[in-house]
Parts: structure tokens; C-alpha cells; sequence
């Protein structure tokens, strides 16, 4: 695994896109990413389609992406992620020894059915991620890592995988993010010079901008944001206010964070 590796979610399931539930998974894994300082670099929801889940996957193979994956793996109809694994890794399911067994300890040989059995039906080659709730077993495909879609089981699944699979990828200084308001008549697109200036200069970081319009006739909002290590946003967040202030002295200006010292 390499340290410039990106990190996709992929979140599987017909009752997020019908609306029947909404998704919380997004917001918690970038929070735990986050804390390992990673950034998430994309996330895709789709539908509980095989050919689907397999092309989000051999995407991320052709990109050298880690996916982490949330759903779908259960053992009903409608559960076809650990399908769509086989099929974008181009190989067979075979139940897994050491998952069957975690099942027969779980269950008792006369209630480890065969129906039961299919939660460990995993590609060949695949490891288990282990399930601190019931233990009923994900599993890890080289850089694919899939868990249920149930919030308390997959967040603490995916703590383990991030914690002792991703190591490679922790940052020992995160990201730093830094936001401020422009208040006044300027659009972004009066703004754009600066802007294009300042990721000229700073390579590193990222920024954002997110404009609303104002409670009076004319006024605007935008908030703008650089993000990136620590001192490389510290840099640009002080240049990006210096220009606001020269170029636009017309304009108020709130601080949304602790600017940096």
C-alpha cells in the first residue's frame, strides 16, 4: 500500500436511493478517516445491482484506489455485493473455512444452515475483517474492504480496517482547514483572480468556494476556505485574507475559525 493512495466509500443499497433511509455512514467515515489524518478522496452510492457495484470497484482497481465498502453483504436476494467483489476481482465465492467456523461457534452446527452459511460465501482470496457486534464476519479483498450496511456494526468494522490495515495512509499532521466570510456586492467571479493566484502559489493545498446570497437587495456571502497541511494552509489562508483586503477593501470579512497564529 502506498502512503499517495486515495480512499473511496462506496455505500450499496436500493433503500438509500428510494429514500426509505438516509445515509449516515458518509459524515462518520470521514470523521474517522480524518482523525488518522486521510482525506476521503470520493464516494459513490449505488443500488443493489451486481454489474454496478463491480464497475465502482474495477474503477477504483484502475485508479489503484482503497475502497471501503457498506452494505449488502447479508445473505438475502437482495444482498449482491460479495457477487459484484467476485466479479470485479474476476474470481469464483468459496465459503470461507475460518468464517464458517466463527458461525458454527456462533450458531451451533444444526442452526449453521446452509441459507446461514452464505454470509461467508467470500471471493477466493479473501480475508475477514472481524465483527465486534455479532460476530458475523466482513471481509477484505486486497485493497477492497466490505462490511454491513448496519451503522453499529460497519463503523467499528471499518475503525479496525482503517487502524490496522491502513497505517500506510495515516498522516501524523491532518489536514488543517481554514474559513472566512466575504460580505458585500462582489461575486466570485470577482474573486477569481485571487483565487487562481493563490493555488499558483500553493500547490498543496485545496479551496473552496461557496457563495449564498445575502438578508439585504444585492448583498452577497461567499465563504471561502483553504485546506491542506498545516503550514501550507496557514501560508495560503494569510495571503488569501491580505488580498481580500487589498484588492476588495469594500468588503467585510468574517473569520469563521481560530485563524491560524
Amino acid at each position: 500500500m502506498s502512503a499517495k493512495q486515495r480512499v473511496g466509500l462506496l455505500i450499496v443499497g436500493d433503500e438509500i436511493l428510494s429514500g426509505k433511509r438516509q445515509d449516515r455512514h458518509l459524515p462518520e467515515i470521514v470523521r474517522l478517516l480524518a482523525a488518522r489524518g486521510i482525506d476521503l478522496a470520493w464516494a459513490h452510492i449505488v443500488g443493489d445491482e451486481e454489474a454496478a457495484i463491480a464497475q465502482v470497484l474495477q474503477r477504483a482497481t484502475a485508479d489503484g484506489d482503497v475502497v471501503l465498502c457498506c452494505g449488502g453483504i447479508g445473505a438475502t436476494p437482495d444482498d449482491v455485493t460479495r457477487q459484484a467483489a467476485a466479479l470485479a476481482a474476476g474470481c469464483a465465492l468459496r465459503r470461507h473455512d475460518e468464517g464458517e467456523a466463527l458461525l458454527r461457534a456462533k450458531f451451533g452446527d444444526a442452526a449453521a444452515t446452509p441459507e446461514r452459511l452464505r454470509m461467508v460465501e467470500f471471493p477466493e482470496g479473501a480475508e475477514l475483517i472481524p465483527n465486534p457486534v455479532n460476530d458475523v464476519p466482513g471481509f477484505s479483498l486486497g485493497t477492497y474492504y466490505f462490511v454491513p450496511g448496519f451503522p453499529e456494526m460497519a463503523w467499528p468494522m471499518l475503525e479496525w480496517v482503517i487502524d490496522q490495515r491502513l497505517t500506510p495512509l495515516h498522516n501524523a499532521e491532518p489536514a488543517r482547514e481554514y474559513r472566512l466570510r466575504v460580505v458585500g456586492t462582489a461575486g466570485e467571479s470577482d474573486l477569481l483572480h485571487l483565487m487562481e493566484s493563490l493555488l499558483a502559489a500553493h500547490s498543496a493545498i485545496r479551496l473552496s468556494s461557496l457563495p449564498t446570497r445575502g438578508s439585504k437587495p444585492g448583498e452577497r456571502h461567499i465563504e471561502l476556505g483553504v485546506r491542506g497541511p498545516a503550514s501550507d494552509a496557514a501560508t495560503a489562508y494569510r495571503e488569501l485574507l491580505a488580498g481580500l483586503c487589498e484588492s476588495h477593501p469594500e468588503l467585510r470579512i468574517d473569520e469563521l475559525a481560530p485563524p491560524p497564529e
